[in-house]
Order: C-alpha cells, then structure tokens, then sequence
C-alpha cells in the first residue's frame, strides 16, 4: 500500500514537474514571439512610400519628388492621331508624326524640394519649376493624404505670330497647382489637383480668349502586378469660352495607360487625345476629340541617376 502510495505521488510530482516545464517553455516562446512581432511591425506615424512609382502619370504630375541629390531625366513623345483624317494607315496610325516632345531634368535639392527644367517642341515652350511635397500620409491616419505644391513659369523662345510678343513679358506664362494624393491600398492610389494658370497674353491668340484659367484634375493607378498597373488622368478647364466656342472646338483632356516599373526606368505607354505635354499648352489648348479618333499613341520614360555619395557608398 506504501509503495503504491509512493509510486502515484512521484508519478505526480513528475506530472506537475513537466507541465511546469512545458508552462515555462512557452510563456518563454510567446514572449519571444512579442518581441519579434514588435521588432517587424511598423512603427506608427512613418510615412507612406511609393503612393506613385514615378514624378509624372500621363498629364500630370504625381505628389512623388526626387530624392536629395538624385537627378531624373524625362523622355516623354507624343505621336500623331491614330484615326480621323490626319491619321490611318498612310501615317502608320499616326507613328509617322510627333505632335509633341518634351526633355526634362528633376533635380532634389532636398528630399521633399525638387527644381525643374524642360523645353517642349509643342509652342517651343521651356520650362521652369520648384515642386515641395509639404505634407505626406502617414500609416496611422494621423496625416490622411499627401500634398505636394508646385509653381512653374513658361516662356514661348520662338513664335511664328511675333506681332503677338511686342511686349517680351507677353512670352511668360505662369502655374500654380496643389497635388493632393492617398494610396487607398497597396495596388490603388488616388489623387486631385486645383491648378491656377496664367498667361500673359490669352493662348490660343483668339478674340473672347481669357488670360486666366482655373482647372481641376484627376488621376489614380491600378497594381495588377508587383511591376505594372493601369493609370487614368483627367482635366478639366473652367473656362467659359471654352464651353462656348464653336470653331474651333475645345476639349477636356484625357490620357489611359499602362505603367511599367524596370529597374530604375518607369516606362509608361499611354493613349491621350491631348497633343501637347506641357500644362501650359495642353490645358487651355485641347482640340482633339477621343469620338473623332483624335487621339495619339504617347509614352514617358523616366530614369533615376544618384549623386549622392552616401547611397554609393553603402553598396
């Protein structure tokens, strides 16, 4: 009776010894599992990244700026209409025509503040820029959306109509935009854009034109894999004369496309009834319609070169 009684209170004592152990073991491993799980969750507050892959969609820019000391160097063509009189088969659907070409440079003086230059064919418009992202989205809502703020001036070096610059302050013209974005998910990303434009002397040179023209934009991109997405860009000018002109006719523009991520290149491959590039031209001088097959084949290129001695060195 004795050893039996003996026998169930070491069988015991083991029992309790080893759940013991087993209780230790894992309050050990959950603990672990805390700390690794605080170790690889985000931290609250941190900014949101890549709401855009690129400075640039199809007609406007992106709340993205240029890293300090990082250069971006754009390509971005225009061809000729696909359909309607001027396009078809004798102009290869428009490849045979560039209606319009521009070459620009961003460069980030820090890395929320980028200048910019460029030069169009389209008017023989150049280019120059500041764009601050003043505010970005954060992962803990506490900054819903991100807001970059660009002001540019343009300035028309050649012009057939001379009689037009006898003033040489009537070349200038001037933008001001608010580019407001949020990234809704990890393959949707949205954004709206008030624009302010003035030029000196009313563009396109017709009687009735305005100077002045406020206009709202809107564009946002698709992920349908890691390295492609679909992307829509839309203006629309207030303008009156516009609304009520006949000849010629004016129209809103819109561009769709497809964006691919390549190393350090975004090559964006676009359709667009807008023929010129620049906001300056494109805004307020729209006179292709999507119905009548005015619309062109376009794409950007966009490539990345760092100067920044510290990112080199980390390689």
């Amino acid at each position: 009776m004795k050893k039996s009684l003996l026998f169930i209170t070491l069988l015991c004592t083991a029992g309790l010894l080893k759940a013991q152990t087993i209780k230790k073991d894992t309050a050990a491993k959950n603990s672990t599992d805390s700390l690794m799980n605080t170790l690889s969750a985000p931290e609250k507050g941190e900014p949101v990244i890549a709401t855009f892959k690129a400075t640039r969609l199809i007609l406007s820019q992106t709340t993205e700026t240029v890293k300090k000391k990082e250069l971006n160097f754009l390509v971005i063509h225009r061809f000729g209409d696909i359909g309607s009189s001027a396009g078809g088969g004798k102009t290869l659907w428009g490849l045979d025509n560039s209606s319009d070409i521009y070459i620009g440079f961003e460069y980030g003086l820090t890395d929320n503040l980028n200048i910019d230059f460029g030069r169009s064919k389209f008017e023989q418009m150049l280019e120059l820029g500041l764009k601050y992202n003043i505010l970005h989205q954060k992962t803990d809502e506490s900054m819903p959306v991100a807001v970059t703020l660009i002001g540019k001036t343009g300035f028309k070096t050649y012009h057939t109509e001379t009689t037009m610059f006898d003033d040489y302050a009537n070349r200038f013209s001037y933008l001001m935009q608010a580019v407001i974005a949020r990234k809704i998910s990890s393959a949707l990303s949205l954004q709206v854009s008030p624009i302010y434009l003035r030029n000196n002397i009313p563009y396109p040179f017709l009687a009735g034109n305005e100077k002045n023209i406020f206009a709202l934009s809107a564009a946002g991109r698709l992920k349908f894999s890691k390295r492609m997405g679909l992307v829509v860009d839309y203006v629309h000018p207030f303008s009156n004369y516009r609304n009520n002109s006949v000849d010629p006719r004016f129209y809103d523009g819109l561009g769709l496309g497809i964006e691919i991520e390549t190393g350090g290149h975004v090559f964006t491959i676009n359709f667009t009834n807008a023929q010129a590039i620049s906001e300056f031209n494109y805004i307020n001088n729209t006179q292709s319609s999507w119905s009548k097959g005015q619309f062109r084949l376009g794409f950007t290129i966009s490539r990345i070169f760092d100067f920044n001695k510290k990112h080199k060195s980390a390689y």
